[in-house]
């Protein structure tokens, strides 16, 4: 009697599997393993080949040993995993699939995941609870290069008073030529019976993500007629700034000038105050902090003798100017040269002649080595 009452209660489950699962397919309980980064499963009879496809054939990767699939790194947003096998003889094909993670999303996962750098060398994220999260969930934060995967866990992190992480700080002033333009931010979470957490990712270029620093005035030099000034920004992922000079003369009402070089030039300064501001030329993002105020006094007694910098800097420009025109002067000789040369000298047929032919001297007292009889002729007239 015991015996039918479990069959009874066991023929809707049976029913409800058969309905699901082919009882003849080669692929069964196909699964993801965060852990190994694998697509596995079970396989049942005789297969010829086994292929998996991310996203519906957009990545495609070959089977290992017709057991698994590496699918590393595992996005955190809801992805298909596709299962194709060749079966033989006769040839047929099979595939199945899968998503992961569940399509409703993660309540347990990290929130509103953020991340910037600032002060030139830091990078900061931040994150909220997920809003099913268990009280003792704990977050870790890992950064990552997509194109050579390597990953690396930020130490440096803050929790709220239940112990909950929030927010982690890297220094990435080692890390700067490891990472590329992009990188990838995931944050894990589990508890302390060790169950795992959902993760939340962002992926983001870091160039806009960074929060310029206040410029820095490295020279300046003036007097009553003029006024040099040069700064400085640093950063290790942008390289093309654009700056706003905000200038107050005396007493006047301050006013702001946008320049794509680091220096400016101003004339009868007088005494003025001046900050800096800088951001990125490539991308429409918010201004960098003001540089602090500075203030310069330029009385005309001071600063009558150029700084050494741009007392070089003249001289270098004195140099270039003069080996300029040394360069012009020849070329304008050549020119002349060509469009007017030189008339040739009139040559004599004769002299100029005799001047290329081998001549012998002959001394008339001097016994030569043949006595030829000389007879005197003497001409009496014309007939």
């Amino acid at each position: 009697m015991a015996f039918l009452w479990l069959a009874v209660l066991l023929m809707p489950v049976s029913c409800l599997l058969s309905m699901h699962q082919d009882p003849d397919a080669p692929i069964r309980n196909l699964r993801i393993e965060p852990e190994s980064g694998r697509l596995s499963w079970d396989l049942h009879g005789n297969v010829s080949e086994i292929t998996c496809y991310i996203n519906s054939k957009r990545e495609k990767r070959k089977a290992q040993n017709n057991r698994y699939c590496a699918v590393q790194p595992i996005p955190c947003s809801v992805t298909n995993y596709t299962v194709s096998v060749n079966q033989g003889p006769p040839l047929s094909t099979f595939s199945t699939w899968i998503l992961y993670p569940e399509p409703e999303g993660n309540p347990k996962a990290a929130a509103n995941l953020t991340c910037w750098i600032h002060d030139v060398h830091f990078l900061t994220c931040r994150w909220a609870r997920g809003r099913a999260a268990p009280p003792d969930v704990r977050y870790r934060l890992y950064l990552e290069n997509p194109l050579s995967h390597q990953m690396w866990e930020c130490v440096h992190d803050e929790a709220d008073p239940r112990g909950t992480h929030f927010q982690c700080r890297f220094d990435i002033s080692a890390l700067s030529d490891k990472l590329g333009r992009l990188a990838r931010f995931l944050v894990n979470g589990s508890t302390s019976s060790g169950s795992r957490i959902p993760c939340s990712e962002l992926t983001s270029q870091l160039s806009p993500m960074e929060i310029l620093t206040a410029p820095n005035i490295t020279n300046s030099w003036c007097n009553q007629s003029y006024a040099i000034m040069r700064w400085t920004v640093q950063s290790n992922f942008n390289f093309h700034f654009k700056y706003e000079v905000q200038i107050q003369k005396g007493e006047d009402q301050a006013y702001s000038q946008e320049v794509e070089r680091n220096s400016l030039w101003l004339y009868n300064p007088g005494t003025y105050t001046v900050k800096i501001r800088a951001k990125d030329a490539s991308f429409n993002l918010p201004w960098g902090d003001w540089s602090a105020p500075q203030r310069f006094v330029c009385d005309g007694e001071k600063g009558t003798v150029l700084p050494a910098w741009l007392t070089s800097l003249l001289i270098a420009l004195g140099m270039l100017l003069a080996l300029g025109l040394v360069l012009l002067l020849c070329r304008r000789f050549s020119v002349r040269q060509r469009l007017l040369p030189p008339i040739p000298h009139l040559k004599d047929p004769i002299s100029d002649n005799l001047q290329n032919e081998r001549m012998m001297a002959w001394d008339p007292e001097q016994a030569s080595r043949e006595e030829c009889p000389v007879a005197e002729v003497q001409v009496l007239g014309e007939t």
